[in-house]
C-alpha cells in the first residue's frame, strides 16, 4: 500500500521513550562472556551493554557470543567481554524520534542502539523488532481508519456472495455485495 508523506511522518515522529524497554540489562567491562550469557538469559534479552566506570563502551549480542566465542570454541567464562564487545558504542538520545532511530540503525548496520539521557546515562534500549512494532501496529490503525471513512462506491460488476450481475455493487468488509445480499445480511 502506498502511503503519503503525512502517514510516514506520523509513523516516524513517534517519540523514542514511548517504543524503548527501560532498564536494559547492563555488566561491567571485566565480566566474563559467560556471566553476560547468563544476565541475557535471566532477563530475557538478545544484548548486554557494557559499562566502564558506570558509562556504557560497548555491546555484546548473542551472535557476538556464538561468533566469537562459540564458533571458535573457546570456554566462554575465561573471555572478558571486552575482547567481544562491539565498539565504540552506538547511542540514540531520548530526545529522538522513531524515525531518527530508524535511520541511525540503517547508516550504522545495527539491529540495536541503546538510549542515553542529557547525562550519557543508558536509560533504555531500543532495537529493530520494537521499531517494526510500532509500525506495523499504525499500519493497521491507518488501513482501519481508511476503511471506515471509506465512502461507499457503487460499482457494476458479479457480487462476491450470490455470484449475480448487479449494478449496485457495494464494499461491505473488503467484498463487494449486490443489495439482495446486503438486505440478507441486514446491511443498507
Amino acid at each position: 500500500m502506498k502511503t503519503t508523506s503525512n502517514e510516514m511522518r506520523f509513523e516516524t515522529q513517534i517519540p523514542l521513550r514511548e517504543v524503548m524497554k527501560n532498564n536494559p540489562t547492563m555488566i561491567g567491562v571485566d565480566a566474563s562472556v559467560a556471566q553476560a550469557a547468563k544476565a541475557m538469559c535471566v532477563d530475557e534479552v538478545g544484548s548486554v551493554i557494557i559499562l566502564a566506570h558506570g558509562q556504557p563502551i560497548g555491546i555484546v549480542t548473542e551472535e557476538d557470543i556464538t561468533c566469537k566465542v562459540v564458533a571458535k570454541d573457546f570456554k566462554p567464562s575465561t573471555v572478558p567481554v571486552k575482547e567481544i564487545m562491539s565498539t565504540p558504542l552506538i547511542t540514540v538520545s531520548a530526545e529522538k524520534t522513531v524515525g531518527d532511530a530508524a535511520h541511525m540503525m540503517v547508516k550504522h548496520k545495527v539491529r540495536r542502539l541503546p538510549v542515553i539521557d542529557a547525562k550519557k546515562k543508558v536509560i533504555g534500549i531500543v532495537t529493530v523488532r520494537d521499531l517494526l512494532t510500532v509500525s506495523n501496529e499504525l499500519n493497521e490503525l491507518l488501513t482501519d481508519l481508511i476503511e471506515i471513512n471509506r465512502e461507499e462506491i457503487v460499482e457494476q460488476g458479479m457480487c462476491a456472495r450470490c455470484s449475480q450481475m448487479s449494478d449496485d455493487l457495494k464494499r461491505v468488509d473488503s467484498v463487494m455485495l449486490c443489495s439482495r445480499c446486503r438486505e440478507e445480511d441486514n446491511i443498507s
